[in-house]
């Protein structure tokens, strides 16, 4: 009877035991749950970016990767095998066009120079006299991009020992979407990935007739040729060209990142009474600012606006609504 006793109050300790372990467990829980929530929370604290609606110009361009090409890109190849005798250029000199930029022996040349050696300087002096060395000679104004031989080397009909370039252009990358708003002449800047604070104006020369694909996407090659080409263009470089397209001056403009649109409707952000709201506007022209139309004032005070601000503003019912497919609905 005793042992039953027992039994009996050790069953309800280990009872108790448990319901008191799992009242802990879950207390825990709930702790650590609201620990999480609220550092997940943004801080009331939090100070938001403003900027201000202020008046100004605005360019709006069209921007395009490319790369600095030569124009003319001529090889210069020998009219025959042989020995190059004398080197007259280096890279990036500047030629005219009938300028002698190396001398050469032909084969039978340097085979009866390398004989006469051996007879001693005289023999050398009367075969040079006899077999004069064939002058290569440029067959355009410019300059010098590449210089293959050194003197002495040997070459063949087929090996270019110079390249020559007129002058540098910068071939662009045009999207097809993008190909109706570029013209022949049309005003451009180019800035180099190498000298990113030098701004070089230029123009549209040539627009391409036939398209390439590039990583899936259709592009056609325009031809922009700087206004002057700086001494630091080199071939091969990698550039962006902004193809000018519309200019206004003295209008409102507000940063575009303080805009969000929902399919065809913009909208900026303010504080009334405290609350955060979104305020449709109509736009303009577009860049790193945007041409405000209508629906805020000058010096009125805009919200940059977080994921949050977006989230809270236009998917309740204090504000426009929209779908995941960019309509919205009211």
């Amino acid at each position: 009877m005793k042992n039953e006793k027992q039994g009996m109050i050790n069953t309800q300790i280990k009872i108790m035991f448990r319901r008191n372990t799992m009242f802990v467990i879950c207390y825990l829980s709930f702790v650590i749950l609201a620990l999480l929530l609220s550092s997940c929370a943004p801080s009331n604290n939090t100070k938001l970016e403003t900027a201000r609606v202020t008046r100004g110009d605005i360019l709006a361009s069209i921007p395009a990767t490319g790369g600095v090409e030569p124009y003319n890109r001529l090889e210069i190849k020998p009219p025959v095998a042989g020995r190059v005798e004398e080197v007259l250029v280096n890279e990036g000199d500047t030629v005219k066009r009938g300028q002698v930029i190396a001398w050469m022996s032909s084969s039978d040349r340097a085979a009866l120079l390398d004989a006469a050696r051996a007879k001693g300087p005289s023999e050398v002096k009367y075969w040079e006299d006899v077999y004069k060395p064939t002058p290569v000679i440029a067959p355009v104004n410019g300059f010098i991009i590449v210089r293959n031989v050194e003197p002495g080397q040997t070459f063949t009909v087929s090996d270019a020992i110079l390249v020559m370039a007129d002058h540098l252009i910068v071939k662009a990358q045009v999207d097809e979407t993008d190909l109706a708003s570029i013209k022949l002449n049309q005003k451009a800047d180019i800035i180099l990935d190498a000298y990113a604070s030098n701004v070089i104006p230029a123009r549209v020369e040539h627009i391409a007739y036939e398209s390439t694909v590039i990583n899936n996407v259709t592009v056609y090659e325009v031809d922009v040729v700087p206004t002057f080409v700086p001494l630091f263009f080199r071939s091969g470089m990698s550039a962006t060209v902004n193809f000018y397209q519309q200019e206004k001056r003295n209008i409102l403009l507000i940063p575009s990142r303080a805009i969000k649109k929902v399919g065809t409707q913009a909208y900026a952000f303010v504080s009334r009474n405290g609350k955060i709201v979104a305020v449709p506007i109509k736009i303009g022209l577009e860049n790193s600012s945007t041409e405000v139309v209508s629906g805020l004032s000058l010096d009125t005070e805009v919200i940059i606006p977080t994921a949050k601000i977006v989230s809270d503003t236009l998917n309740t019912d204090h504000g426009p609504r929209f779908n995941l497919f960019g309509g919205q609905r009211r």
